[in-house]
């Protein structure tokens, strides 16, 4: 129950430093530290506004994640990492399949996470000279009233086609999300195939997002 709570304190840190508010023109970033900043900003107002809304209906949480984190997150590329090294014994059809599965299990379980938001406070470090790297972390620090703080780096990567930032991963406490989903669905990759993930991917994307309360 532990490992369950850190995860979802994570992943509920995550969405929370993701979000923005819903804009005509997705904003992008060549610094990833005014990025974490900025959308951290907006995202406590967004879901103060949209409380009552989502508790008469949750699945609001399901079209925000969709609108307003994805733009944020180079879904692509943490979906290869996934895959692994088992991406060589899959085609360009089998990925594409997986990639778009992925993204929608993602939506589904970002989107349940936020159901766990009890006004925390996100305090983002000073930005630094990130130069020519292309791999660049962000560490804040999650205060939640009566509980002790949760640090969490979060993972962008900057393309080489590409000055814009996006993230592709974050690691709270030692515990990468990108790792752990890799360590869950790798050995079904090799088990069972990327097609049959897909799948179950798919189906658990379809689970109705439900209204929870935080674990003390």
């Amino acid at each position: 129950m532990k490992a369950f709570k850190r995860l979802s304190q994570m992943m509920l840190a995550a969405a929370v430093l993701l979000s923005t508010a819903l804009q005509a023109e997705v904003q992008r970033f060549t610094d990833p530290y005014q990025m974490i900043t900025v959308v951290a900003d907006h995202a406590f107002s967004r879901l103060a506004e949209e409380k009552d809304n989502i508790q008469q209906n949750p699945e609001i949480l399901r079209t925000m994640v969709h609108q307003e984190l994805l733009p944020y997150i180079d879904v692509r590329y943490a979906a290869f990492r996934v895959i692994g090294n088992h991406i060589r014994n899959t085609t360009e059809e089998e990925r594409d399949a997986f990639v778009s599965a992925f993204q929608e299990y993602m939506i589904s379980t970002y989107a349940g996470t936020f159901t766990l938001y009890r006004d925390q406070q996100v305090v983002v470090e000073s930005g630094q000279d990130v130069g020519n790297r292309r791999i660049a972390t962000v560490r804040t620090r999650v205060i939640d009233p009566g509980k002790p703080d949760i640090t969490i780096e979060f993972k962008l990567i900057r393309h080489r086609d590409s000055e814009y930032w996006q993230v592709f991963d974050m690691v709270a406490e030692g515990i990468s999300l990108l790792d752990s989903k890799r360590a869950e669905l790798g050995s079904m990759i090799r088990q069972q195939g990327l097609t049959r993930v897909t799948e179950l991917l798919q189906e658990r994307a379809k689970q109705p997002i439900e209204l929870s309360e935080p674990e003390d």
